[in-house]
C-alpha cells in the first residue's frame, strides 16, 4: 500500500513563500508521475502542477505558472512544491497524488491519479 504524506503548509502573508513536501512510502516511486492539486473552501479540487517520473517534464496551471516550482528527489521518494509570491487566492488544502500508471508523464486530470495524501492547509493572508 502506498502512502503519501504532505508537510510544509501553514499561514503566510501575501507575497511570501512556502515549500510543500510530499513523501511516498512503497517501492518504485521513480516509476510514477506525481501531481499537486488544491481545493479551496466551496470550490472543486483543481490541478496545480505535475511532474514526470524522471522529473524532466513538468506542467503548471496558468494561475501558478512563474510562481510555483515542482521538483522531485527520487532517491528520497519526495516531491516538492516551492510556492513564491503567494496571494490569498492560493489559500486551499494542497494534495499530492501519484499517477495510476507507470512511466507516466504529467497529467492535469485527477482521475489519472489513484493515490492521494491527506492534504496540507495553506493559508495566505492579505
Amino acid at each position: 500500500q502506498v502512502q503519501l504524506v504532505e508537510s510544509g503548509g501553514g499561514l503566510v502573508q501575501a507575497g511570501g513563500s512556502l515549500r510543500l513536501s510530499c513523501t511516498a512510502s512503497g517501492r518504485a516511486f521513480s516509476s510514477y508521475g506525481m501531481g499537486w492539486f488544491r481545493q479551496a473552501p466551496g470550490k472543486e479540487r483543481e490541478f496545480v502542477t505535475a511532474i514526470s517520473q524522471s522529473g524532466v517534464t513538468t506542467d503548471y496551471a496558468d494561475s501558478v505558472k512563474g510562481r510555483f516550482t515542482i521538483s522531485r528527489d527520487n532517491a528520497k521518494n519526495t516531491v516538492l512544491l516551492q510556492m513564491n509570491s503567494l496571494t490569498p487566492e492560493d489559500t486551499a488544502v494542497y494534495y499530492c497524488a501519484r499517477r495510476m500508471s507507470t512511466r507516466s508523464g504529467p497529467s492535469r486530470s485527477a482521475s489519472d491519479y489513484n493515490y492521494w495524501g491527506q492534504g496540507t492547509q495553506v493559508t495566505v493572508s492579505s
